[in-house]
């Protein structure tokens, strides 16, 4: 559930990035470091499914959106098109990487017939 809602409040930081251009600028660190750490978490359960290329991905999303190290500036066409590139990772990982359902714990007042008495 944590990391469902880490896909959406990227999706949605990347969204308003682009609906407010002008100002995306003066919030650049602040963005940064919610995709960076989005695109962390979402690499880690990439990895744990099995899914090298999706963790790969989302590891070079993270290295291109660190906040530690700029390495594009949010103005002009080149950072507005990486912008709008990098919400499709996000959007498509929605599907693609469930996290697997947890299995519901048994009762202990429930009466299971197969089981003998000890």
């Amino acid at each position: 559930m944590y990391i469902q809602v880490m896909k959406w409040v990227s999706i949605v930081a990347l969204l308003l990035c682009v609906v407010f251009w002008n100002d995306a600028a003066n919030y650049q660190l602040e963005l940064n470091v919610v995709i960076s750490l989005a695109a962390i978490i979402i690499a880690i359960q990439a990895f744990q499914a099995h899914k090298h290329s999706w963790a790969a991905g989302f590891l070079a999303i993270a290295l291109l959106f660190n906040p530690l190290v700029a390495v594009f500036q949010l103005s002009g066409a080149v950072g507005l098109s990486l912008i709008v590139l990098s919400i499709a990772p996000f959007a498509i990982s929605l599907t693609a990487l469930k996290p697997p359902r947890l299995l519901s714990i048994p009762s202990i007042t429930d009466r299971n017939p197969g089981s003998q008495s000890l």
